[in-house]
């Protein structure tokens, strides 16, 4: 099965997608991991997609599709993909159901994870003491959080009008989250 877990920054979409493919056996494909890991590279695309990332806009759609492209193709992932933090745009769902359909494959399940921005900004000041990440800090999470918000309700809409949404609780303890998130995949593993 593909799945797609998506939240604003900080929601737990990492924390949830390790749990979801150490569970049933998926491979976690994380935009923001894919995109990290060209500005560790330091590539043209890499330096183009820091100055994106830290002036807190987000990737474009086409870089992002070209990367991903790349794991949908590779026949080990095929039907074991958990799309972590994406499609964040109608555009991106789209292109997302067409690369899929290209490679013989469909989403089965749209988590959302529901968080507050008070939320968010705690998560996101825990995680810079601990990670140190770049892209982590409370001015930026705030304004990817209202890009995030802005951007991702006509996906919300894509997904409920499919018949493949569910909104978790992000602010629930780990464990909570995890438990309601087994019983909705298991649900459609019937």
């Amino acid at each position: 099965m593909n799945i797609v877990i998506f939240g604003p920054p900080g929601a737990g979409k990492g924390t949830q997608s390790k749990f979801v493919g150490n569970e049933f056996d998926l491979y976690q494909l994380s935009t923001g991991e894919l995109l990290r890991k060209e500005i560790d590279n330091k590539s043209k695309l890499g330096l183009k997609i820091s100055s994106i990332i830290n002036s807190g806009e987000l990737v474009s759609d086409l870089i992002v599709s070209e990367l991903i492209e790349k794991f949908i193709s590779n026949k080990i992932y095929k039907n074991r993909l958990i799309f972590d933090g994406y499609p964040r745009s109608l555009s991106q769902a789209e292109n997302l159901d067409n690369l899929l359909k290209k490679h013989g494959q469909k989403i089965d399940l749209a988590l959302k994870l529901s968080v507050s921005l008070d939320t968010v900004k705690k998560r996101i000041s825990e995680r810079l003491a601990q990670e140190n990440r770049a892209d982590d800090s409370e001015e930026i999470a705030v304004k990817r959080y209202k890009t995030y918000e802005k951007s991702t309700e006509p996906v919300i809409n894509y997904y409920k009008k499919s018949n493949l949404l569910k909104v978790v609780n992000g602010e629930a303890k780990i464990s909570d989250i995890n438990n309601e998130i087994r019983v909705l995949i298991d649900a459609i593993k019937g």
